[in-house]
């Protein structure tokens, strides 16, 4: 990484000069106690949703900065992690000049984000367990790539990233080095959030969707420097998040208890999933997990895949995958479900 990163030669010009659009709770932001507002050309009739929410998520921000960890300015909230991944192409990203650098197989929003903006996707491969290929990725920067997306632990295998190479890739990437790490919970690591004070380049996304249990709420949450967070929030719609998530949100946050005893659960059941499916004659390999699935290579993933769905099961094919041939993805499910599809199984495999 350069000696000192500058954010401003980053962000794209048009943004860097645009003057962002000011919501009526933009320009009052106080407590609203005894105040009558007459400002957005809201409903007045009180039903519980008929007023604006608030536009930075305030209360929400102050609840995951002390669950997580960080500081309240180095957080920014989407419509779920995709808003905020398409934010970070839209706000560092010209359309038909700059690249992204993305590393399959991984997460496929990264791909189809950038094909919408018009952003070359230079494509590294991981090593065949896995892992990152530094070399390769440090071999294919050029001046055009403004980001470089780490899934950790990987989508769709399921491996934790090796941390030494991760750090290599935030000393030497002259972008920003965006870690998706919406499976974190499960690998009883500290992820790579702490260092945000060390990295300028580091930008980490997280997810209400796994351990937390909310995928229904839409909730994606970006750590990152202050001076990048900024720079999202220009761009982002001033009421992206609705009083219905951000309630919800703080619900669940409350519940922190709640969400540690399923995280123990779910990795109890995953590796007594993997030790079930060790017994199935048409499972050849098992990759490692740090993450709430198992991806299991099978004799012939299409067929498997079609026989569990006339069981009743849904797992996910990804065949279509590099390095993932023949190979079902599995979320580890209740132990009840488990204990199914593993009932299943065998009777498939007699």
């Amino acid at each position: 990484m350069p000696e000192v990163l500058d954010i401003d030669k980053l962000v794209r010009p048009l943004v860097r000069n645009l003057k962002p659009y000011a919501s009526a709770r933009d320009e009052y932001s106080g407590s609203g106690s005894g105040m009558d507002f007459l400002d957005a050309n809201e409903n007045p009739f009180e039903n519980g949703v008929n007023r604006y929410p608030d536009p930075h998520q305030r209360t929400v921000k102050k609840a995951i900065a002390r669950f997580r960890g960080v500081p309240e300015e180095s957080l920014l909230l989407g419509n779920g992690s995709d808003e905020v991944l398409d934010l970070l192409f839209r706000v560092f990203c010209e359309p038909g000049q700059d690249a992204a650098i993305t590393l399959p197989p991984t997460y496929g929003m990264y791909s189809v984000l950038a094909e919408i903006n018009g952003v070359e996707n230079i494509r590294v491969p991981l090593t065949p367990d896995f892992q990152l290929n530094v070399p390769a990725i440090l071999e294919a920067v050029q001046p055009r790539a403004k980001l470089l997306f780490i899934c950790s632990p990987n989508n769709p295998s399921g491996n934790s990233m090796a941390r030494a190479g991760v750090i290599q890739l935030l000393e030497a990437f002259p972008g920003l080095v965006v870690i998706d790490e919406a499976y974190i919970d499960f690998t009883g690591e500290p992820g790579f959030a702490g260092l945000m004070g060390e990295h300028k380049n580091l930008v980490v996304t997280q997810t209400f969707s796994k351990a937390l249990g909310m995928a229904g709420i839409r909730l994606g949450v970006c750590m990152a420097h202050p001076e990048v967070i900024g720079y999202l929030t220009r761009v982002k719609p001033p009421y992206n998040v609705n009083e219905l998530t951000q309630q919800r949100a703080l619900q669940g946050l409350a519940q922190s208890e709640a969400i540690r005893e399923h995280v123990e659960v779910l990795n109890r059941e995953r590796e007594g999933l993997r030790q079930g499916l060790e017994s199935i004659s048409f499972v050849s390999g098992i990759f490692p997990s740090d993450a709430n699935f198992l991806l299991v290579r099978v004799d012939d993933a299409h067929a498997r895949y079609a026989q569990l769905i006339d069981k009743g099961i849904v797992v996910r094919n990804r065949s279509g995958q590099l390095h993932c041939e023949n190979c079902l993805r599995i979320t580890v499910g209740t132990p009840q479900e488990n204990q199914r599809l593993l009932r299943v199984l065998n009777e498939l495999s007699k």
